[in-house]
């Protein structure tokens, strides 16, 4: 069997691959949702994704003979390294054949080229930041991911452990499915916080995004700045991201959460689209569009993308307002069947103890590793 070789993208064909390489992976797991390959030519290109002003990268192949068998790509987030104060390399965008000497051979790329940057541990996997998709799935296999949410092979958390990586921080996402009844205690509660004076919800102006989504950014800033592994949106990013997310929105599931006139909070809910995408296969064009109008009833869930209440705001039970509000909108909405919240962290006791008793149920588990150099 002919050895492993490692090869740095450099050509428009290599760059391909590299793109290509996940339909052969997933060729055997119908749970896996393939991304537009579009999408993923821009989130990689450094003179076009906003996340590359501020971050570097580079992408590697690990070849057996004339095949192509894993892929990885090695970054440094600037933006992560100056607000924490660390040296912080990452490793992302991982797929790999079940092949352990291809996978080492892959992460030691990785490794080798970040310390050369000056890096002092890698962590991922982060596609391409925590901002964007992050961990690997560790539980729930047999479900389909959401918008946004990592799948991927089983074996992938052995190749990972075999090549030295600890499991640093896990992350839970959670579900809920019709038929769903608010708890009593609950709506009680959120009742009597509508009563008040000065509480109030706002939907989001999706026909005048660029205020909106700037307001996103500072309630985003304000909300994650203490969390683990928090890294500040630049204001390109936000626009980028908001950018993608109007054209999907629903105007209901997307708002903000005012207190006597300033912005307390943030939530964007947004269609699961991940069923239009799996008809898709990873091209748009007019096939795609088409297979657009002809599957988008396919479209019956949510995925909970950012939901946040200022820290000076969060003694006022604001979620609470926030879930009544989702509730009473999914039940004239009878198109959506369930809501996938998340990520959380593990360690966000206070939020995941009271999803869970608002009745949702974990529903997947992910991790991100971690190594020292």
């Amino acid at each position: 069997m002919a050895g492993i070789e490692i090869i740095t993208v450099e050509r428009r064909s290599e760059l391909k691959d590299f793109i290509d390489l996940p339909w052969k992976i997933y060729a055997e797991y119908p749970k896996w949702v393939p991304p537009l390959k579009k999408e993923v030519r821009r989130m990689l290109d450094t003179g076009l994704h906003p996340f590359w002003e501020f971050s570097e990268r580079i992408l590697f192949l690990a070849r057996r003979g004339s095949k192509t068998v894993g892929r990885i790509a090695g970054i440094i987030d600037r933006n992560h390294n100056e607000f924490h104060g660390e040296q912080m390399g990452i490793w992302g965008f991982f797929e790999c054949a079940d092949d352990p000497e291809a996978a080492s051979a892959l992460f030691s790329s990785v490794e080798t080229w970040v310390r050369r940057k000056g890096m002092t541990f890698v962590r991922g996997p982060l596609n391409p930041s925590i901002n964007y998709e992050a961990g690997l799935l560790i539980e729930g296999f047999e479900y389909p991911p959401a918008l946004m949410m990592t799948y991927n092979p089983p074996y992938y958390l052995r190749l990972v452990e075999s090549c030295g990586f600890t499991k640093e921080k896990e992350l839970f996402s959670f579900l809920v499915k019709r038929p769903y009844r608010l708890p009593e205690w609950l709506d009680r509660l959120a009742e009597r916080l509508v009563q008040k004076k000065g509480i109030r919800i706002r939907a989001f102006r999706l026909k005048d995004p660029v205020p909106e989504l700037a307001l996103v950014r500072e309630i985003f800033n304000d909300c994650w700045s203490k969390n683990w592994g928090y890294v500040p949106l630049s204001d390109h990013e936000i626009r980028d991201i908001g950018k993608s997310m109007v054209q999907i929105a629903d105007q209901d599931l997307a708002f903000f959460i005012y207190y006597e006139d300033e912005p307390a909070g943030v939530c964007v809910i947004l269609p699961d689209i991940n069923p239009l995408l799996k008809r898709l296969n990873g091209r748009i064009g007019l096939p795609g569009l088409l297979k657009f109008l002809l599957y988008r009833r396919e479209i019956t869930g949510l995925r909970g993308l950012l939901f946040g209440v200022k820290e000076k705001y969060r003694q006022l039970g604001l979620p609470l307002l926030a879930f009544r509000h989702l509730y009473e909108v999914a039940r004239r909405k009878r198109t959506y069947r369930y809501l996938e919240l998340g990520w959380t962290l593990e360690d966000n006791e206070s939020i995941n103890f009271l999803v869970e008793e608002a009745g949702a149920k974990i529903h997947n588990k992910y991790s991100i590793f971690r190594k020292s150099l």
